[in-house]
């Protein structure tokens, strides 16, 4: 799905997320794994950007999900930090997001893995001793 790429600006961090989406399709969930300031939503704001929604993408953090309309797909921008279980995340409806036909991302995805579908694509973001950032596909954790 993706290549390794570095990135040193919030920027560029935004336009791998817009490369991103050239190949996401509806039903997708992308899971995103990093600490506090790797880029996990400068990437999603660029793949957002890039399925065509104008929408301000922020951090659902307080909120848990934030529900995006792209060109043709809907967003759906989970935040996993504050969840407290998996079954608080079924509580939500996310078998019904699951099943939306829109797009999944998710931010602290490896928090409860058991959740995800098989079909995920797994995306670590780390931050380097240059303080750039690396975007790599990972295996489900």
């Amino acid at each position: 799905f993706m290549k390794p790429t570095t990135t040193i600006s919030e920027g560029e961090m935004i336009h791998a997320g817009r490369a991103a989406a050239a190949g996401i399709q509806a039903g997708d969930v992308l899971a995103l794994v990093g600490d506090l300031g790797s880029g996990k939503t400068h990437f999603t704001k660029g793949l957002a950007a890039g399925l065509g929604c104008a929408a301000e993408i922020t951090s659902p953090t307080f909120s848990l999900v934030h529900e995006h309309r792209g060109r043709e797909l809907a967003i759906f921008h989970f935040d996993f930090y504050r969840i407290e279980s998996a079954g608080e995340l079924i509580a939500l409806g996310w078998d019904d997001y699951l099943d939306a036909g829109g797009i999944c991302v998710i931010e602290w995805a490896d928090r409860f893995p058991e959740v995800l579908p098989a079909y995920t694509q797994w995306l670590k973001l780390e931050i380097q001793d240059d303080r750039s950032r690396l975007i790599s596909p990972m295996e489900k954790p």
